[in-house]
This record gives structure tokens, sequence and C-alpha cells, in this order.
């Protein structure tokens, strides 16, 4: 069986469903993605102490990576935490679901990304980075990626470009398929060329949402896929309640939606790449793996939070 390793920011979640004035108050864009430093943490924190929060582990390559362990395939995850309780839990947590961690630690607190949620399912996040931003290219160990045949790459690591240089050099040079998730629109915005660069020259399996792909080619939809299709071998494009587009082996495939009772949209992109990505590697078509993807993700976002209960893993087995 294929092995899949990830790459990202390792962050523990807190969730916390809210009214848009919040949003506003707190001064964040409501669907982006805001970067704090340890004061903001503390100072937005504080503001929701007494609102009802989930905690579990995060990061979207880490949402991806334990979805893929939890369907049965083998992976790992390379990410950087601080010597500290949430970083003890951050491993824990992988270990229980199977995932191998390839952890670096360090003194500085391990990341957290706040999230709130609004009546809409839409999610605001507020991400202090905290160890995860000291990551170097320098503490990556080439050997682990030796260990598997394709590696997840994050795309909120774009603003380090050295490290994602690095990673994707050392997996080309090593034979390994690389996949990416494109970030939050903004940071696609803020490093375009970038963006670019890994695209055509790395990158073998681009996943977008729709503000994402329109942010990179200026164009929605179908026209996006195709943009995106210039550069990478598979291509998809995913546009929420309508579905999604897969281009893979020169065609496009349309996806059609799974029907499900939209609570909180947290991590339905990132379990869609997970069951893509476990078809994909298992030989599936385009169809049969983008529906299984469109089946997760749709059981994804009837639930808070970034991890189905166990009960709908075990229909999960079912089905597959």
């Amino acid at each position: 069986m294929k092995k899949v390793l990830g790459i990202g920011n390792a962050l523990v979640d807190i969730l916390v469903n809210v009214e848009e004035k919040i949003i506003a108050d707190c001064g964040l864009q409501k669907g982006g993605m805001s970067m704090i430093d340890a004061d903001r943490k503390k100072e937005l924190h504080k503001q929701i102490e007494n609102m009802k929060q989930v905690c579990a582990t995060g990061g979207s390559t880490s949402n991806t990576i334990h979805a893929l362990a939890r369907l049965g395939m083998p992976a790992g995850y390379i990410g950087k935490v601080g010597k500290d309780e949430i970083g003890d839990f951050f491993r824990r947590e992988m270990e229980r679901f199977g995932v191998k961690p390839h952890l670096i630690h360090s003194d500085t607190d391990t990341g957290i990304a706040t999230t709130y949620i609004t009546d809409d399912g839409e999610r605001t996040f507020a991400t202090y980075l905290g160890a995860a931003a000291e990551m170097t290219a320098e503490e990556l160990d080439p050997s682990v990626l030796s260990q598997y045949d394709l590696i997840h790459v994050e795309g909120y690591l774009i603003f380090n470009h050295d490290l994602i240089l690095r990673v994707c050099q050392a997996a080309k040079a090593q034979g390994l398929k690389i996949s990416m998730d494109m970030a939050s629109y903004n940071l696609i915005e803020e490093h375009y060329d970038f963006v670019e660069m890994l695209l055509r020259d790395y990158v073998d399996i681009v996943f977008a949402n729709e503000e994402e792909a329109k942010a990179f080619t200026h164009k929605e939809g179908v026209e996006a896929l195709k943009v995106l299709a210039e550069y990478c071998d598979v291509a998809i494009v995913k546009i929420g309640k309508d579905g999604s587009f897969i281009y893979m082996n020169g065609e496009i495939t349309k996806i059609e939606p799974e029907e499900a009772n939209r609570i909180d949209t947290t991590g339905a992109g990132d379990i869609y790449a997970a069951g893509f990505l476990y078809g994909y590697l298992n030989g599936l078509s385009a169809l049969q793996s983008g529906n299984l993807a469109s089946w997760l993700s749709a059981r994804m976002i009837e639930y808070v939070g970034a991890k189905l209960p166990d009960e709908v893993w075990q229909e999960v087995q079912k089905k597959l």
C-alpha cells in the first residue's frame, strides 16, 4: 500500500460558534485567515473565554493526514510543536489514530488556530503559529521522505519560501509525488509568483476551492480548472454546494455534491483531499475518487470541528 507524508503547521484548533458581530468587533475579515502574535491571541481568547469551545489537533495537512490514517492508509506527519502540554496533546492524538509523527520541538508555545464559526457554517481563522512558524528548511531530515510515496504540502506554508521549496526539491529528488492544498485566497494573492513557480515546477496534484482558484487564475469553475491543469497533472476545484471538478488523465470530471445538514465547514476541504488521495493512490478513477471525497466532506460539515466521530468512520469502512 502507498504511504503518504504530510508537512504543515502543527496547530491545536479551538473552535467556537459566534455571531457575525463578534467577528467584526474582533477586527477580523469574515471567511479569511489572520495571522496573530501571542499578545493578540491572549486578547482574542479573553473575548471568548466564557463561550463553549471545542479543542482538537488541527492544521490543514494534519487534518488530511489524520483522515488518511483513518481510511487505513499508512501516514506520517512533519511539524513543529512546543515543549508544552499542548504539544504533547498533539503528538498523542496523532499516534492514537495511527499517524507516525516526525515532530520537531521548540521552546516556543505550540501554535493555536482559533476558529470562529458563524450560523452560515463559514469559518474565520485567527492563527497563532507559535512553534510552527519556527520550522526551518535546515531542520528537515530528508531521510524521512524516503519512507513515503507522496507528500502532501500545506498551502499555509507558502509564507516560508525556503522551507516549502526545500521540501519540494527533496521530494522530487527522491521520486515522491507532491500534492498541495492551496491556502487562503489572501495568501495566494500575496505570494502569487512563488505559488505559480511551485505549481509549474513541483506540484503534481493541486486542490483549490472557489476563492483560491479565482485568486490564482482570475477565473471561476471549469475555466479556473483549465488554467490549473496547465500547471499540474491533476487539478481539483471545489465549488461548495455545487460539487467539484477534477482534471485527471486529460479529462474533466464533474463530481456532484452529496446532501448534508450543514453545521460547520471546518475541515471539509481537508477531508476532501484525503478522500481523493486515498482513491488516487489506490488506482481508482477520477469519478470514484471524487465521489468518495465528496461523500466524506458532506459528512464532515454535519459536525463541529475537523474530525469525524467514530460511528461515522465505521460507516466509512462499510462504504469502502
